[in-house]
C-alpha cells in the first residue's frame, strides 16, 4: 500500500511538471514565436525590469483595471457638466469604471474603461466597439488633479465616436495587430482591406516592453538559462553596440511626431533599422520649423547647437529609458556642465539669477517649459481652452520673459 502511494505520488508529481514544462514551451507571444514576453527577463534582469514596470513607458497603454485608472471615481469632482441639462460622469459599478453619459437626470449611454493611454502628464481612455476602440470624451490630467475634455474634443456636447486606430497603439504598445500570430500567409494575404483596420484584443501586447525596444528575445532567454555562466549577451540588440544613428532612430521612431508619411508599421521596426524605410519626414529637422513640445523630443533636440556639435551626443546622454526622467533637474546639469565646464554667465543673467544656482539648473533656463499647441483641454462648463505644459528639448538661450 506504502509503495502504491509513494508510486502515485511520483506520477502525479511527473504530470504536474510535463504540464508546467508545455505551458511554458507552448506560450506564443502574439508577436510571433520569436518573442518571449518581458517576463522572461525577470529572472536574469531584475533591476530594469522592476525600473521598467514603474516607467511611462511601460505604462503607456494598460488594460483599465481599478488599479490603472486615474482620477476620482466617488467624490465631487467626478462629473462632467456640459449644460444645464447633460453630464458625464465618472462612475464606479463593480469592478468597472465607466463614464455615464446623462440627459435630464436620465442615462442615456454608458461606455466602460478598457484601455488606458498614459500616466505621467495626462490619461486618456478608450472603449471597445466592434472590433474596434473609440476614445472616451473626458480625460485626466495630471496637471490640474482633475477631468476636463480629452485634446480636440468639444466642451459643449459629449461625443463617443472618434475611434483609436492601430497607428496610435504603435507607439503606446508593443503590438496591436488584426491578424492572429498563428494564420497562414495564404489566410493573410486572403484579408480584405476592411479587416485591416480592425484589432483583435487578444494581440494587444500593453505598454512599451523590453522586446519592443531589445528586439525578440526567445533565443537569448533560451540560450542563457542552458549557459548561465555566458556573460556576453547572446542574440539580442543591447544599445551600447549600435551607432549612434541607430540609437537616435530606435528613439525617433515614437519621439519625432506623427505628421510624416508611414511607409511600414512601425511594429515592424526592430531595434538597429534605418528608421527613413518606415517613415517619411516631411520636414527637415535642421531647418527652422517650430516643431510642437507633444512628441517631438528627437527634432527639437536636433535643432540644438549642442546636438548639432557634438559626435555623441543622442537621448540615453540624459536619460535612462528603463525609468523615467527625473525630477532632480540639478542630475541634468551635471551632463550640461561634463561639456560647458568654463562658461560664463554674462552680468544680465547674473542679476536674475546667482552663479551657483545656475550651475545646478542648466535645464530650467535652456530647456524651458512650453505651452502644446497640439494639445488643449476645457475644464466643466468652462469656454476657456487650457494649456498643456511640456519641457522642450530645444537647447538653447531663451529670453528670460519669454521662457
Amino acid at each position: 500500500m506504502k509503495k502504491t502511494c509513494i508510486l502515485f505520488a511520483l506520477i502525479l508529481f511527473t504530470l504536474v511538471f510535463t504540464s508546467c514544462k508545455n505551458s511554458s514551451d507552448d506560450y506564443i507571444d502574439p508577436r510571433g514565436t520569436d518573442y518571449a514576453g518581458s517576463e522572461s527577463c525577470i529572472q536574469c534582469h531584475q533591476t530594469q525590469y522592476d525600473l521598467a514596470l514603474k516607467s511611462s513607458h511601460f505604462k503607456a497603454t494598460a488594460p483599465a483595471t481599478l488599479e490603472n485608472v486615474l482620477g476620482d471615481f466617488d467624490k465631487g469632482n467626478h462629473t462632467f457638466i456640459y449644460d444645464k441639462d447633460t453630464k458625464l460622469v465618472m462612475e464606479k459599478r463593480g469592478d468597472s469604471l465607466f463614464q455615464i453619459l446623462y440627459k435630464n437626470g436620465k442615462e442615456v449611454q454608458a461606455h466602460k474603461f478598457e484601455i488606458v493611454f498614459g500616466t505621467k502628464h495626462a490619461q486618456t481612455s478608450v472603449y471597445w466597439r466592434e472590433n474596434n476602440t473609440y476614445e472616451l470624451p473626458v480625460s485626466y490630467y495630471n496637471s490640474i488633479n482633475n477631468w476636463a475634455t480629452s485634446p480636440g474634443f468639444p466642451a459643449d456636447k459629449p461625443y463617443f465616436d472618434r475611434m483609436v486606430v492601430k497607428d496610435c497603439y504603435s507607439c503606446h504598445a508593443s503590438n496591436a495587430s488584426s491578424r492572429d500570430v498563428n494564420q497562414n500567409s495564404a489566410e493573410k494575404n486572403m484579408m480584405s482591406m476592411d479587416v485591416e483596420d480592425i484589432i483583435k484584443k487578444e494581440t494587444i501586447v500593453y505598454g512599451i516592453d523590453c522586446e519592443r525596444c531589445h528586439g525578440p528575445a526567445k533565443k537569448h532567454v533560451e540560450f542563457h538559462l542552458k549557459n548561465p555562466n555566458v556573460k556576453i549577451a547572446n542574440s539580442i540588440t543591447s544599445f551600447k553596440n549600435l551607432s549612434k544613428q541607430q540609437r537616435l532612430d530606435a528613439c525617433a521612431l515614437c519621439h519625432a511626431g506623427n505628421d510624416g508619411m508611414k511607409l511600414k508599421s512601425r511594429f515592424d521596426f526592430k531595434p538597429g533599422d534605418n528608421l527613413s524605410e518606415f517613415y517619411r519626414a516631411t520636414r527637415s529637422i535642421t531647418d527652422t520649423a517650430q516643431f510642437d513640445v507633444h512628441g517631438n523630443q528627437f527634432r527639437l533636440m536636433a535643432q540644438s547647437k549642442c546636438f548639432i556639435n557634438s559626435e555623441k551626443m543622442d537621448c540615453i546622454t540624459c536619460h535612462n529609458p528603463h525609468e523615467n526622467a527625473s525630477k532632480n533637474m540639478a542630475s541634468y546639469s551635471k551632463i550640461c556642465m561634463s561639456c560647458h565646464q568654463d562658461l560664463k554667465h554674462n552680468e544680465q543673467t547674473q542679476k536674475i539669477m546667482p552663479e551657483k544656482l545656475m550651475a545646478s539648473n542648466c535645464v530650467e533656463c535652456h530647456m524651458p517649459k512650453k505651452a502644446s499647441g497640439a494639445i488643449k483641454f476645457q475644464l466643466s462648463s468652462s469656454k476657456q481652452l487650457s494649456e498643456y505644459i511640456l519641457r522642450t528639448h530645444k537647447i538653447g538661450i531663451y529670453p528670460m520673459d519669454k521662457k
